[in-house]
């Protein structure tokens, strides 16, 4: 999903301008009936005609498609944008938005992995704040508030372990679909909680990482902490660590995002409250990176840069659609996905169009593979 943001300057409240999905068009009209948008945009062009049936008695208007969701991440109505989509699609609204001067609230990690130096300069030109919202990179982001100063020594980043931890790869031969999903502390969507069970979620946050910090690659670590409770911390020359705590919800790292991140400003939130006494140990760990191969492999993509980082993405987000369509095993994903990256014929310095071919390049062959 993807919404927009105004500010209502009579009473200090948001506005939400409009809303986008997917094609979970019942959740959408739920949203639209309580928020009232002006528009509604549904990406899957067949659902979007559903939901305008739906809403025939409101205001909203109901779009379709990329071009709606281009339509209203650009609108100039729009003063905030969230990007919570799912896969390397949200790069052209982010962009957009971006050109359009709008701040970003950015949880689609794919835009920055996919093109992340194209991204990063727009911002910059454009005088616009990408604002993270995943947990970990606001995690960050609250850790280096007030040390602009200091010099960063090293992020590191906190995992999960997943659903699989602790196992080898003959371990992870017949897991199932079911299986993967099983998430033991987040509630997420299909595809990042199959990411997170392959560990290909830690590597994307990683290349993620390195663009909204500015920090290298090999200055980044992932540890395992199975509490979800530290969501990431930064190290510093002094070698003072700051980290981030909190139960794990969504909803904190959106609020901060919206109303916290530019200005420093902590808000009253639904969230609960973090007791320690409860929680009695936080445990860490060095991940398994000879079973879960991906933060290595998108350290070396981000490394030599160009069009490798976006089609290592690609190969995933079709491996992992095969995957969860019976089509191939979970541990296929790891296979196939290095096969790509290892073939690929790189592009450096490329363009959006040279980034959107690699990528819909390696999709074609893998869904003809398994057609």
């Amino acid at each position: 999903m993807i919404g927009e943001l105004k500010r209502n300057t009579n009473d200090g409240d948001y506005d939400v301008f409009a809303i986008c999905a997917n094609n979970n068009t019942a959740l959408l009209e739920e949203q639209a009936r309580k928020f009232k948008p002006e528009y509604c945009a549904v990406y899957d062009e067949n659902k979007a005609g559903d939901l305008k049936i739906k809403l025939r008695d409101t205001q909203t208007k109901v779009l379709a498609g990329m071009d709606g969701i281009n339509f209203i991440s650009e609108h100039n109505k729009t003063d905030f944008v969230i990007n919570a989509l799912t896969g390397q699609i949200g790069l052209e609204p982010t962009l957009n938005a971006i050109r359009a001067k709008k701040n970003i609230g950015l949880a689609n990690k794919e835009t920055l992995v996919a093109a992340g130096d194209i991204v990063v300069r727009e911002a910059e030109i454009n005088g616009v704040d990408i604002l993270p919202v995943d947990s970990e990179h606001c995690a960050v982001f609250q850790c280096l508030a007030g040390e602009e100063n200091n010099k960063i020594d090293k992020i590191i980043l906190t995992a999960s372990g997943g659903p699989f931890y602790g196992r080898n790869r003959k371990d992870l031969e017949n897991v199932t679909v079911k299986d993967a999903l099983n998430h033991p502390t987040w509630k997420m969507g299909k595809k990042i909680t199959v990411d997170s069970a392959t560990m290909m979620n830690k590597g994307l946050e990683l290349i993620e990482a390195c663009y909204l910090f500015d920090v290298s690659p090999d200055n980044i670590d992932i540890v395992i902490h199975r509490e979800s409770i530290v969501h990431s911390l930064a190290q510093f020359e002094d070698k003072s660590v700051k980290a981030q705590m909190s139960l794990p919800d969504m909803k904190m790292c959106i609020q901060y995002a919206i109303t916290g991140a530019n200005n420093g400003k902590r808000q009253k939130s639904l969230c609960g409250e973090l007791d320690l006494t409860k929680i009695k140990n936080l445990s860490f760990a060095e991940p398994d990176n000879e079973t879960f191969t991906f933060p290595e492999l998108a350290r070396s993509a981000v490394k030599r840069g160009g069009t490798l980082p976006a089609v290592m993405n690609a190969a995933n987000e079709v491996c992992v659609d095969l995957f969860l369509r019976e089509k191939i095993r979970f541990t296929d994903i790891f296979d196939f996905v290095r096969e790509a990256v290892e073939k690929h014929k790189n592009t450096e310095n490329p363009g959006i169009e040279n980034i959107i071919y690699a990528s819909n390049d390696i999709k074609r062959h893998f869904l003809s593979r398994f057609a």
